[in-house]
């Protein structure tokens, strides 16, 4: 059995396979609300093949949402069609997981395809946003965010509470708090985001304090035998790397023994004026020394699309889960693919039966 394909179990929970693919926006909710969309497109990718599928960022206030157009776990009415969503992942045969998140300064933004920038300010779907210091991203996010007061930090963090206990309520049974690119959680841990001079501000234990306190309220509401984990910006590639990613990993090495279970390993994406170098697996590296010093299970999502990047990121236990994103929109039978790469035995059957039967009986030598 290649590496790839074999399991892996967190917590009480069982992944088939060490393929996941992370969070992707769809931008295509209502006031929050899920539709046959999302309906249509968790259900189609989960039948892929993947041990997990984990739900789009989805705000935790409106406030909190990247566009208009993102999902919402601010109300319980919201809980119904995540359910659904939920199920559906469940019965194509992955775990089904959720990202929790507040967009900070980055949020009150256009689609991608719609501009990717801050709504005009006379535009009425618009609204003020949140950051610990009020410092604007800059580029196509200009908009100044409100400098958040310490209600405003405590409100945050109960509203990621009461996400996660929707999350739970809804049946998901992996969830992962958004501390990366440049979004609220990250913010706070940035140089670039955060010059406040209250406990919140100044070094890198007191710019970590929101993430672990975040982390200590969304673990007060999320099952103790289930999966918590997060994806954090390690390294911003802006020239302060090493500093970053020491700072990074000694606040890793906290929330591990906070209890958290695993850490998806990403860039801060705080600053427009990064360079980042990206290329196939450029951050397996970087992943790889998180997952050694600060010892804890990590995944990631940047350029492992090709079968023999991911199968060698596992084998070379630079990562435990390997996050396959946008591959899978091109292919959503991404691991079948895979898996015919990898020369698995019977490749067919990473598929539901009523697939793999008709590929397997009729298949045609090649």
């Amino acid at each position: 059995m290649s590496a790839l394909f074999s399991p892996i179990e967190v917590k009480d929970v069982k992944l088939r396979n060490r393929i996941a693919i992370p969070p992707m926006c769809q931008y295509r909710a209502n006031d929050g609300f899920v539709n046959d969309w999302h309906l249509a497109h968790y259900a189609s990718i989960a039948r892929g093949g993947a041990g997990l599928v984990i739900v789009e960022a989805t705000g935790v206030a409106p406030e909190g949402r990247i566009t208009p157009g993102c999902t919402g776990l601010w109300d319980d009415a919201q809980i119904e069609g995540m359910a659904r969503i939920a199920a559906a992942i469940k019965a194509a045969g992955a775990v089904a997981g959720i990202q929790i998140a507040h967009a900070g300064r980055k949020a009150s933004a256009n689609r991608p395809w719609e501009g990717d920038d801050h709504i005009a300010a006379d535009d009425r779907r618009g609204w003020d946003t949140l950051s610990p210091s009020a410092i604007a991203f800059g580029a196509n996010l200009p908009k100044v965010p409100t400098a958040m007061t310490l209600e405003d930090i405590e409100r945050v963090k109960a509203d990621f509470a009461a996400a996660a206990r929707r999350a739970k309520q809804a049946g998901f049974e992996w969830l992962e708090l958004h501390f990366a690119h440049g979004y609220l959680a990250q913010s706070f841990f940035s140089v670039h985001a955060n010059q406040r001079e209250d406990e919140y501000g100044g070094d890198a234990v007191r710019r970590g304090r929101f993430l672990r306190e975040t982390y200590h309220a969304v673990r007060e509401e999320w099952p103790e035998r289930l999966p918590l984990t997060a994806r954090f910006g390690v390294i911003e590639y802006d020239g302060r790397d090493e500093e970053t990613l020491q700072e990074s990993i000694e606040l890793v090495k906290a929330l591990r023994g906070d209890g958290l279970d695993m850490l998806s390993v990403s860039i801060g994406f705080s600053t427009p004026k990064a360079n980042i170098p990206w290329g196939p697996a450029f951050l397996a590296p970087i992943a790889e020394r998180v997952r050694r010093e600060a010892k804890i299970p990590v995944s990631s999502a940047w350029g492992f699309d090709s079968p023999a990047n991911a199968e060698r990121a596992v084998a070379q236990e630079q990562l435990d889960l390997v996050m396959i994103g946008r591959a899978h929109l091109a292919n959503p039978h991404w691991p079948y693919h895979a898996a015919k790469t990898l020369k698995s035995d019977r490749p067919s059957w990473v598929l539901p039966a009523p697939y793999a039967h008709w590929l397997e009986r009729y298949a045609v030598a090649e």
